[in-house]
């Protein structure tokens, strides 16, 4: 008869909790403690071990939020001990949380006296190794990092800013013990942990499971308590024959990686996130000393540069761990960013600083891109990711959707351009796995492609906040390698994965276009100012370089390689995926906010010094156009005398509002401030949908079940205040040649300036919006009802754009109910177009509209601005100011020129002379992206361009300086064939959305 499980469950834990786990040491002894409290920000080791430090006992207070405290620990292990095995075992004062806090717990560093770094201590890895055991001489730098999200993520909280950290201690330093450890003990509590755990995933009436059961209850018999120590090699022997039991042969093979993912600032601040690299670090480092098979992949080439910069001593063994393939670089990205919202140079340049730096430092490329936990894909990624010279992808967080499940688990993904690149999303549901059964079996039952592949990839290690790889997670991989009944388990790297599941599925399924994550809409919108500096940061950069290079071609300016270096690794760390997105706590996003601040100086400053040079002292007021279309009558890339705006805006007096005549519109403005009816002039075509009014606000409440920065859930439009009333509405400016008329709305204690503005002969209607914004858990939108009917909704995304469904027939497009696009979006019936151009907002939902029974139409709404109290209670209070762009009669080309005089508008200075423009692009539609100095300092010129428009397209790219030969190139600007030239132009012929880096070869002077 079988054993009864429920009794074998009951009489297991007991086993484990009160003879297993309390043997797992032998003895312990104390050692001594003193410490040294840090006044306030953490100080470098050699700081530290200078300070008066006093007696410290353990059941003492320790730690105010976000503070550190050094202890000075000393001993030496008895004689007894000698011939056995001992650790130093160190409890902070650790939650019992069984996920460990999402590493938002106390964490120490321990360092010799000479100040290079033994290992580290987290709240699952707190031993230490004894090196002399005649003289225990270590100091810890412990941090006491609050836990943020106490009482879970959607409550305010005073650990957001250090200014509101409460005066009281967070942990209680239970013991630093020296400790003989019980090692058979251990192994034998492995052996448990994974039978255990086997048993619970295997059908309850598989003979396999009953003979586990057996197994393990004889185990226990076989354990004396009296004599746990003694005992524990008989009971590992009642597991051996079961262990020994090998894996069928249609197993499913897991290759198991080493992994950490470390947020690089989310829940903590960024200086915080340095300390967590170098505290995971050295823990895998030391962990590959006692495990030869362990591999490590590490992504982000910012957190190796903070080793670098650091922690010299830790980064030169970590240099060693590299190049034996132990510490293996994985993504080939600055940061693990997010992909929605950086714009097409900036996502390229997250791959060239990214690869630039692995390369430099360790002549290794990684061949994978590693994103597992960003908020949905863009669909322009699968070409910038192989133009960097990239083969695979893998993604975790798409398994979060909320409605839909996405139909593979390995399979090409092809972008907007038809690039397609193989693409893997483990079954297994998390990046942080422990290897526990449930995992494992969760990834062999969840595998899309069983019979046709056979083998998935599991990142373990803790991770959100570090940790790593633990040893208990390597007893489970070793005893998991060859096991009955659960898959075949391989320690490897990411490239061996996708080696072996290239070469078995050489032809996958295919997912096209964007990958939308159904969950964390709210990430387009929470955080404005930080969303803000980034997009002003993006167009900064993009100028500084232009006529820094065309200075440094013309007039012999040196090229500020360098300064632009910098500026590009603070723009590219803040677009990881928890800062651009609005999800870390105050701390980081002020201090992002502070960093676009200098940004900002230091490349008005670039730009200033390049403009003079190139213009010569003068008083002539001259254009500058840095932007790849023409603005106010400027070629692109061109600085040229200023030209007068057009003239003859007429306004007239109709009941309480008026009739603006631009020429190319007929707008009728009502007391209210909002527009009734919009009139194409050359097309007498209607834009106002029946009934409603274009530049509506509208108020929505905004308390997601969950995440608040995070998520803008389907019920947002179930309540809605429309602000149709107006505060006050007045005529500003009467012409000839504009037209503005401000109106003020307010709600609560929150108030919104609108200023209309209306140019002679534009189609555009301008809003600039003055916002002073004291809501909270309300998300305040912007609407404009269309009178187009259209099935798809055009967004601009990088190097091109993509289309969307208006409607909602299936689940899919339901749950598409909020979007992000950069500076433009775009609706259109055949032949007649209108868009919404934008300077800092990306947060959009644009549905088919039913206004009553009147013709159907097509609602375009902006998320203007959020007030999420989670993890930043403050998010979004206080005063904004952003600009809007209404462009009636807009093809793709018109709204691509909108959000080009939005986010990089004509600039005037004073100056002597024109400048023609360094480089011209003669192909319809073809833009020029960027313009810079090569990456090696060789002097020679990059420009990348892209087509815009969809369309294939043939034609000349014109440079305007003199070179020595041109050729393609990858977005790392190494050789990928040659290009053709006539009369000193390129000839270039280019497909839908393709990215095209043309390098010039400088003229070499002796």
């Amino acid at each position: 008869m079988r054993d009864n499980e429920w009794l074998y469950r009951g009489r297991l834990g007991r086993f484990v909790d009160e003879l297993v786990t309390p043997n797992l040491y032998a003895e312990t002894r104390q050692l001594e403690l003193r410490a040294w409290p840090v006044p306030g920000e953490p100080v470098p080791f050699a700081e530290a071990i200078d300070q008066e430090f006093a007696p410290f006992t353990p059941g003492t207070p320790w730690g105010r939020g976000w503070s550190t405290l050094w202890l000075h620990v000393t001993g030496s292990v008895p004689d007894d001990w000698r011939d056995t095995t001992y650790e130093i075992v160190v409890d902070l004062g650790f939650s019992p949380r069984p996920d460990g806090g999402h590493g938002a717990q106390a964490e120490a560093l321990a360092f010799r006296p000479d100040g290079s770094i033994l290992k580290a201590i987290e709240p699952f890895n707190r031993y230490l190794p004894v090196e002399h055991p005649d003289a225990i001489d270590l100091y810890l730098e412990a941090a006491a990092n609050p836990d943020v999200g106490i009482g879970g993520a959607w409550h305010p909280s005073p650990f957001s800013s250090l200014d509101t950290v409460p005066d009281q201690e967070l942990y209680v330093l239970r013991h630093v013990d020296l400790a003989r450890r019980n090692v058979e003990v251990w192994e034998l509590n492995e052996d448990i942990e994974v039978l255990a755990g086997l048993v619970e995933e295997l059908p309850a009436n598989l003979p396999r499971r009953a003979e586990i059961v057996v197994a393990l209850n004889a185990a226990m018999d076989a354990l004396d308590p009296r004599d746990v120590a003694g005992t524990a090699t008989d009971a590992r022997a009642a597991l051996a024959g079961v262990l020994a039991r090998p894996a069928n042969a249609s197993a499913h093979r897991v290759l198991a990686t080493g992994h950490a993912h470390i947020d690089s600032a989310w829940l903590w601040p960024v200086r915080e996130t340095v300390r967590k690299c170098a505290r995971t670090f050295a823990n895998v480092i030391a962990l590959t000393e006692e495990h030869p098979d362990l591999v490590f992949s590490c992504s982000s080439a910012q957190q190796y540069a903070w080793i670098k910069q650091y922690y010299p001593e830790l980064w030169q063994r970590l240099k060693q761990k590299v190049a034996e393939g132990r510490f293996v670089p994985v993504g080939g990205m600055w940061v693990e960013s997010d992909t929605n919202m950086p714009g097409s140079e900036a996502m390229a340049r997250q791959f060239i600083h990214g690869k630039g730096f692995f390369l430099r430092e360790f002549g290794y490329e990684p061949t994978d891109v590693w994103l597992p936990d960003s908020f949905g894909y863009s669909g322009a990624l699968p070409q910038i990711a192989t133009a960097a010279g990239s083969q695979y992808f893998l993604t975790q967080k798409m398994s979060w959707n909320e409605t839909n499940v996405l139909p593979h688990h390995t399979f090409w993904w092809e972008g907007i351009d038809g690039t397609r690149i193989f693409t893997h999303l483990p079954p297994v549901d998390t990046y942080n796995s422990r290897l526990a059964a449930f995992e494992l079996a969760k990834a062999e039952r969840q595998y899309s492609e069983q019979g046709h592949g056979t083998i998935s990839l599991v990142p373990f290690g803790y991770g959100d906040g570090g940790g790593g790889p633990t040893r208990e997670m390597v007893a489970k991989a070793h005893r998991t390698a060859d096991l009955e009944g659960s898959p075949a388990v391989r320690i490897g790297t990411a490239a061996e994965f996708f080696e072996a599941a290239s070469a078995e599925l050489p032809n996958p399924g295919t997912w096209s276009g964007e990958m939308y994550l159904e969950t964390h809409r709210g990430t387009y919108t929470s955080q404005l100012r930080t969303k803000q500096g980034n997009r002003r940061s993006e167009h900064l950069l993009r100028a500084a370089e232009l006529w820094a290079t065309t200075a440094s071609v013309r007039a012999g300016l040196a090229y500020p390689a360098e300064e632009l270096r910098g500026v590009w690794e603070t723009v590219l760390l803040q677009q990881f995926h928890d800062i651009l997105p609005g999800s870390s706590i105050a701390w980081v996003h002020r201090e992002a906010e502070a960093n676009y601040a200098r940004v900002a100086g230091v490349l008005e400053g670039i730009i200033d010094r390049s403009l003079a040079a190139l213009t010569g002292a003068g008083d002539e007021v001259l254009a500058v156009n840095s932007s790849p279309v023409t603005l106010e009558g400027i070629t692109p890339f061109t600085i040229g005398p200023a030209i007068a705006a057009a003239s003859g805006v007429t306004v007239e007096a109709a009941g309480d509002g008026w009739v603006i005549d631009t020429g190319a519109l007929r707008v009728v403005v009502d007391g209210d401030g909002l527009l009734p009816s919009v009139v194409h002039l050359p097309t007498g075509r209607e834009l106002v949908a029946e009934g409603r009014r274009f530049g509506l606000l509208q108020v929505h409440n905004d308390r997601p079940s969950m995440y608040e920065a995070w998520d803008i859930d389907a019920h947002i439009g179930r309540v809605v205040e429309d602000l149709e009333k107006a505060d006050s509405v007045r005529l500003v400016t009467t012409g000839p040649r504009v037209a503005e008329i401000e109106t003020v709305h307010s709600i609560g204690d929150s108030t919104i300036t609108t200023l209309l503005r209306f140019s002679a002969g534009s189609a555009a209607i301008d809003l600039d919006l003055d916002i002073d914004w004291h809501e909270q858990r309300r998300l305040l939108k912007l609407a404009f009802p269309t009178s187009i009917f259209t099935d798809r909704a055009t967004s601009e995304i990088q190097f091109g754009h993509i289309a969307r469904p208006t409607y909602t027939n299936t689940t899919w497009d339901v749950a598409r109910y909020e979007t992000c696009a950069h500076r433009w979006v775009q609706v259109a019936e055949p032949g007649f177009g209108f868009a919404v151009a934008n300077d800092s907002t990306y947060g959009h939902d644009i549905r088919r509209d039913h206004p009553g029974g009147s013709a159907p139409g097509t609602t375009v709404r902006l998320s203007l601005i959020r007030g999420p109290m989670f993890p930043d209670p403050e998010t979004d209070q206080g005063r904004h100011q952003l600009r809007v762009s209404a462009v009636c009669g807009a093809d793709i080309g018109t709204a691509i020129a909108a959000g080009q005089r939005l986010n990089q508008p004509v600039r005037e200075v004073h100056g002597a002379r024109s400048v023609s423009p360094i480089i011209t692009s003669e192909v319809p539609g073809v833009l020029v992206e960027a313009v810079k100095r090569a990456e090696d300092g060789s002097g020679d010129v990059v420009v990348r361009l892209y087509e815009s428009l969809g369309s294939r397209a043939t034609g000349v790219i014109r440079p305007g300086f003199g070179y020595a030969g041109v050729e393609r190139t990858d977005l790392l600007e190494r050789h990928t064939g040659d290009a053709s030239t006539t009369d000193g132009a390129v000839a270039l012929s280019v497909r839908p959305f393709e990215i095209v880096t043309l390098r010039f070869a400088a003229v070499r002077r002796d």
